[in-house]
């Protein structure tokens, strides 16, 4: 069994309680409310934009051209082609992506953003790409559960959102996964060990974010800059 796939068996009880979120069931069937579509895009968006941050550090660690790409590559499909999906969930909650850019973190996407700075930060590029995979497996997984078990017709209001994951992100997880197997082939067992920790983490964390946008999670004391 490769390094990838023993992750995914071991995270896989965090996949199906991922798969059963209700506000994963909302995208399934259409039935979200306006103001937890909002706060998901309002904090996914600066998610979108550590991730590019992320990206950006790899870079400087890597060693070879091919890797570079890889990292470079992923930063012109959040700039260029992650937006859609954001859009889809505005048009459905009626308002302008642009209105929604800039606003603070939520507590659990602070955390876990946090999270994966530090392993950027720290760490090798064997455990940046084990931190960044549950990002992209996830919502792969998400889509083409969504596209097989709803059929959505374009009149579903999730009809862009489950396509452009059930269709398009299924060469980056298999990217990443491949890259990983290969550097942890490579690696010792303290950084292996490293790896599967902070894949794990995101997982959980992954469905912390659904969690904290169905909630429309905030810090417990309101300040004045989260009102504007």
């Amino acid at each position: 069994m490769s390094f990838s796939a023993e992750l995914r068996r071991e995270a896989d009880p965090i996949f199906e309680a991922i798969f059963q979120h209700p506000f994963v069931q909302g995208l399934a069937s259409g039935r979200l409310e306006k103001e937890q579509l909002i706060h998901y895009v309002k904090q996914d968006y600066e998610y979108l934009n550590s991730f590019i941050q992320i990206y950006g550090i790899a870079i400087s660690k890597c060693q070879n051209r091919k890797d570079m790409e890889m990292f470079h590559q992923q930063i012109s499909f959040v700039l260029n082609s992650e937006v859609h999906p954001h859009n889809n969930l505005c048009r459905a909650a009626g308002v302008a992506y642009e209105s929604l850019q800039g606003y603070p973190l939520a507590p659990s996407a602070h955390h876990y953003i946090r999270h994966m700075l530090t392993a950027a930060h720290e760490g090798t590029l064997g455990e940046i790409v084990a931190v960044l995979l549950p990002c992209p497996w996830t919502y792969w997984e998400i889509g083409k559960k969504l596209l097989k078990e709803v059929q959505p017709d374009p009149s579903h209001p999730f009809y862009d959102w489950i396509h452009f994951y059930g269709d398009r992100t299924d060469s980056i997880t298999t990217m990443f996964c491949t890259r990983l197997d290969e550097w942890a082939e490579a690696a010792g067992e303290a950084e292996k060990q490293k790896m599967k920790e902070l894949f794990l983490q995101s997982c959980q964390l992954e469905y912390g974010f659904w969690e904290m946008a169905y909630t429309v999670e905030n810090w417990p004391v309101e300040m004045e800059e989260a009102r504007r």
